[in-house]
Parts: C-alpha cells; structure tokens; sequence
C-alpha cells in the first residue's frame, strides 16, 4: 500500500520534546521534498517545516524556529520532526506530505502533493 504514516505524537507539558516521524510505504522519499503541516482547532492549515530531497536544504515557519529541527533517513525511508521547547499554541493534528521544494512549499495547491499522512495529534498541556 502506497502511503505517509506518522507517529510520535503525543501528550506532552511545556517547555517538553517530541520527535514525530513520517514514514513512507510502498515508495522511495529518496526524490521527495517532504512537508510537515499542522492544524489547531479552527484554525488554518500551517506550513511548520519543510526538507528538500537531495541536499538536505531545510525551512522553518517562524514560529518553530530554533525548536524545532527536521531531518530525513533516507536509508529508513523517514522523515523526522524534532519538536524542542513546546508551547501550548503547538498543539494540532501534524501531517506530513510530499512536496514540492521551493518558498511556496507552504502554499501549494493540494493538488501538487502526492501523499498524504493520516496525522498525529500533539498536545501540549500541562
């Protein structure tokens, strides 16, 4: 079955870690752009962080940065989201997706994202 499978989230107080993990079954993310999104209770879809293919480029919404970090084992066909220093405002569904590498990663129509994980739920509370 081809699909994104993502785990690693949780219930976690302030100021604690979690390291989510976006998997890839039934394809290679070697020639993948992988994106992570979240989405909190009526609000929008946010871009959080996105890692190109080859070279291992990275960005980072403005609002993560410094915490969290993202990386990608290609030999494990994964892709990770090291999530430092939570907040509460980080709580949401995070998802990860294909994506295609460039400043509007965030912004693209859904229609140029060929998969999409199920989600994982962060919550940070305490």
């Amino acid at each position: 079955q081809v699909q994104l499978v993502e785990s690693g989230g949780g219930l976690v107080q302030p100021g604690g870690s979690l390291r989510l993990s976006c998997a890839a079954s039934g394809f290679s993310l070697d020639y993948y752009a992988i994106g992570w999104f979240r989405q909190a209770p009526g609000k929008e879809r946010e871009g959080v962080s996105c890692i190109s293919s080859s070279d291992g480029m990275t960005d980072y919404a403005d609002s993560v940065k410094g915490r969290f970090t993202i990386s990608r084992d290609n030999a494990k066909n994964t892709v990770y989201l090291q999530m430092n220093s939570l907040k509460p405002e980080d709580t949401a569904v995070y998802y990860c997706a294909t994506v295609i590498w460039g400043p509007s990663w965030a912004s693209e129509h859904d229609s140029l994202r060929d998969y999409w994980g199920q989600g994982t739920q962060v919550t940070v509370s305490s």
